[in-house]
């Protein structure tokens, strides 16, 4: 990996996929000073990186045709699959000897093994980096990064790691990033019940709940979730910082690969079906602590309307 010297304004960055944290993530790269080329479905949504002086490309191939790293962050394995591997269009064929794909999305650990496999048959480096922190993450660039594959890739990219995160750690080979962000989600499942139900209850207690958000938040009790998601509760602003249907796609591949390695994990299957019933619900779009509204409805009473 020694041949890649990363360095802003020399070292061409691509960015695929310019979404709620995807268009932060690629903004602080352009704030270091990397040039960058990007894509994304709807182009509209990265406007703003243009408007700063991002390159557009026309597809996933011709970012990797002007860069010397690229970077993904999209929805779902099947978008990933597409995005990197697609023989025509995709990041890979695009790609040169020496070059850098980095997967963001929170995807299967097999698919990243796939693409390590098959970029390293082109002579092309590849990591699985799954970030967790959601939009403010994004928006600050305090995000937790948890990187798979190379480790010479991953030295090799530190300036970049440093641009959007605070704790950055290699976690080994190929799709150990993407086990490592399974393992973040099955803690995030059960706590997200938990936020939800405790809130539910100080209401119906009739307690004043930015005060007992006072008593807890600092506490045994406290929690990210808790302390960054529990007062957009209680604003009733369900506006995502991690769409509800990408959480239940994480809940699905992390009970998939607890099946492969037969374990039995009833608090997350309990935690994917209460976000099934919210995805059944119109809640889909909206973010993860949405998850308070079906409760409620489960007892009741609209949330909102209180």
């Amino acid at each position: 990996m020694s041949e890649l010297n990363v360095t802003p304004g020399s070292t061409r960055v691509g960015w695929i996929g310019t979404g709620v944290m995807g268009a932060s993530m690629c903004g602080h790269l352009m704030n270091k000073g990397f040039s960058t080329t990007v894509f994304n479905r709807t182009k509209e949504k990265a406007q703003s990186l243009i408007e700063k002086g991002a390159n557009w490309a026309e597809s996933p191939r011709e970012v990797a045709e002007n860069s010397d790293i690229v970077f993904s962050i999209v929805g779902f394995p099947h978008d990933v699959r597409e995005t990197i591997l697609d023989p025509n269009s995709g990041v890979l064929a695009g790609s040169k000897t020496g070059n850098v794909i980095v997967d963001m999305t929170t995807s299967e650990p097999s698919l990243a093994v796939e693409i390590y496999q098959a970029a390293a048959a082109s002579g092309v480096h590849a990591l699985d980096a799954p970030v967790s922190g959601g939009d403010k993450g994004a928006r600050e660039a305090i995000l937790s990064i948890m990187v798979g594959g190379s480790p010479e890739a991953f030295d090799a990219l530190q300036p970049c790691w440093q641009a959007m995160g605070k704790t950055i750690v290699y976690q080994g080979p190929a799709g150990s990033g993407q086990h490592t962000k399974m393992v973040n989600q099955t803690l995030i499942a059960g706590g997200m019940i938990g936020v939800c139900e405790a809130l539910i209850y100080g209401y119906r207690a009739g307690l004043d709940l930015e005060t007992v958000m006072q008593s807890v938040a600092s506490g045994a009790a406290g929690s990210w979730s808790l302390s960054n998601l529990g007062p957009r509760i209680i604003a009733n602003n369900f506006d995502p910082g991690f769409f509800v249907e990408h959480f239940v796609k994480d809940m699905g591949i992390a009970l998939a690969e607890s099946r492969r390695m037969g374990l039995s994990m009833p608090g997350l299957a309990l935690a994917e079906q209460l976000y099934q019933s919210v995805q059944a619900k119109g809640w889909r779009k909206n973010g993860t602590h949405a998850l308070t509204l079906a409760l409620a409805e489960m007892s009741g009473f609209d949330w909102t309307s209180r």
